[in-house]
Formats: C-alpha cells, structure tokens, sequence
C-alpha cells in the first residue's frame, strides 16, 4: 500500500487463461494478482461515483442495482408501448481486446485528473500479458478478469455510442428511437424504417472512427413486422430470443423466449455434468441438479418464457432417467417407478417465473 501512495507501485503481469464460449468458442480471461485486485476494486469504487453521474439510464452492464431482466424490460416497454419495431441488431468484434488506449485516455481526461489514480489505470493498461509462458505487452485492449476492466469498458462505449446517439442522432431522426445496453451487447429501436437505414449507414462509420468493428453478417435491421417467410422478425438479445406477439388483449407486444443457442448451451452442460456425476447417491445427485435448475429458472425464468422453462425440466428429467439407468450397465428404473422418485422420495425442482412484469 505505501508503494501505491508514493507511486512506485508495478503493476504484474496478467495470466491469461481461456474459458468455455459456447460449445466450440473460448473466451480470454486475465487473471490479476490477489494485490491487484485490492486496489483495481478500490480505484473502481473511487471513480463509480464519478461516472454514475454521467452514465445513461439506457446503460445497464456492470452498474450497481442494474440487471440483464431491467434491460430487457425497458426494452420491452419501448417496443411494445411505443410502437418501435425496426430494430438494428449490432454485434461488435472482440470488444474487450480492441480498446485503444490512447482514445480511453482522452476520455477519462473529461472526468478524471487525479495523477494517482491515472498512473494506476496507465499501468494497468500497460501490465504484460503472460500467456503460454510468453510475455507480451499489448497496445489495446481491457483483459477481462480485472475488477476495473468492465468500468473502463463501459466509459468507452458511454463516449462512442451512448452520448453520440442521444445527442447527436436521436434529435434529427423523423420518428421516436431508443437504444439499450448492456457492456457491448445493445439494440437500437425505431418508430420508422428510413431512420433505422441511415443510422444503420453511418454505424460502422461511427465504430471505425474509435477502431471499433462491428461484425457485418451479424449486424442488421430487423422488422419484427414482417411476415413469415419475408425476413428475420426476431433478434437474440442477452439470451433470449425476442420477438412480436399478441398480448391477451390482442395487442402487439415484445415476447421473448430461451435462444436456441442457449438452450441447446445449457443442456449440453447439464447432460455432460449428469453423465459424469451419476454414479454418486441419487439424493445428493438430485440435489445437487436442483440447485442448476434453480439458477437456470432464476434467470430465464421471465413472462412470456414459461415454454422455454418447462421444456428445458422436462429435458432434464429425460436425461436423469436415461443416466441413472446407465449405472452398473443395469436397467433398474422403468417411467412409474422413476415418477415416484422425482415426484415424492426426491422431488426435482419444478418450474416456475420468477420475474413477472405483466
């Protein structure tokens, strides 16, 4: 701590370590020092306040008191109260690692003049990457993992794409508009279709001017009113699938459900983790499987998603009768039998909504 104070503190190099992106993808993980993470928390707790003041109410990743289901529920408020239903789907490439550096200086130089707290950021900037026993230092770039990593994420995409598209874009469009976000994951919505074409126009434009890339294939204009057959209507927005329906009152509203990505994700897991679990005693198996299901309800566990929820337990109840009748190479379990245990000796956890907006 008094090397801190008097600034002759170093920061260590990062270990980058890559974790499971889906079933074949992976993802860079940096994994600081247990030092560093001590002080990245409390350079993050000094600039939080700093930033909070600024950042919009649009913004939802990495804020205290924010969440993925607020997210989508401003959003679904948006598109179905609003009438908002041209959508521009973004992706951008490798996000975390593109970074430039010099760019997030000039940003913090609006907010931040403390030269303590700037050299920190600039040595965190600068610390080496260990990877596969090779050091390397790179010039762009946030590594994942760090506690400051996701607020630094979140200033830059606040000066490239939140200020600019509140200030600058949204008072010359001719109809309503709205953006979400949530860290680089976002959509932009709007009322009328030749808005959506000239922002969707000068998007990369806006990107390559702060050596950001959006993905071409996966960036694009969605018109959730097009009919069967005509074009995409939906779009995948942190892990649901969203798209337009009928409320009971036969009003158009924004529905979502469990992507297929995700479901197919979480049952790839939840069946590699019963297979490999199956030989421990059925109680402790189903309690511990209860507690997966727990979390996985937990979070897609939202109106309009009952389907996926229930069809992701009667998935898991199939593959537990399945695997369990793999122990010993004997089949000991027929359905009735099983029932009983799922419904009575053991109960699996069953479904259930657990953030209800409507």
């Amino acid at each position: 701590m008094s090397e801190f104070k008097s600034g002759k503190y170093r920061a260590p190099f990062i270990r980058r370590v890559y974790i499971p992106k889906g079933k074949t993808e992976k993802r860079p993980l940096g994994i600081p020092t247990i030092e560093d993470k001590v002080l990245q928390e409390g350079i993050r707790r000094v600039l939080n306040p700093i930033y909070e003041e600024d950042f919009r109410s649009f913004s939802y990743g990495f804020r205290i008191g924010r969440s993925c289901h607020q997210a989508i529920e401003y959003m679904f408020k948006e598109v179905s109260f609003n009438g908002m239903h041209y959508i521009i789907d973004a992706d951008i490439k490798n996000y975390f690692g593109s970074i430039d550096h010099g760019l997030l200086r000039e940003f913090m130089d609006r907010r931040v003049k403390d030269s303590v707290v700037r050299k920190m950021l600039d040595k965190w900037l600068k610390a080496g990457i260990l990877e596969d026993k090779q050091l390397y230092y790179p010039e762009e770039g946030t590594p994942q993992g760090g506690l400051v990593s996701p607020l630094l994420s979140n200033i830059y995409l606040h000066y490239v794409l939140d200020e600019w598209f509140s200030n600058e874009i949204q008072p010359l469009l001719l109809g309503k508009s709205f953006i979400v976000r949530y860290a680089d994951d976002f959509v932009l919505g709007f009322e009328n279709s030749q808005d959506a074409e000239r922002v969707m126009s000068v998007l990369p434009k806006r990107f390559a001017k702060y050596k950001l890339e959006l993905h071409p294939e996966k960036t694009k204009i969605i018109n959730l009113n097009s009919s069967r057959g005509e074009g995409e209507r939906s779009f995948d927005f942190l892990g649901f699938t969203h798209y337009l329906g009928n409320s009971r009152k036969g009003m158009p509203v924004l529905k979502r459900k469990t992507s297929k990505k995700k479901f197919r994700l979480a049952l790839s897991k939840t069946t590699d983790w019963i297979k490999k679990n199956r030989h421990i005693g059925l109680r402790d198996l189903i309690r511990k499987l209860n507690v997966k299901l727990v979390g996985h309800y937990g979070f897609y566990g939202i109106t309009f998603n009952s389907n996926g929820i229930y069809r992701y337990h009667k998935a898991v109840v199939e593959l537990l009768f399945k695997w369990i009748n793999r122990r010993g190479g004997k089949r000991v379990w027929n359905w009735k039998r099983f029932s009983k245990l799922i419904e009575e000796w053991q109960p699996i956890q069953k479904p259930k909504i657990r953030h209800s907006y409507v």
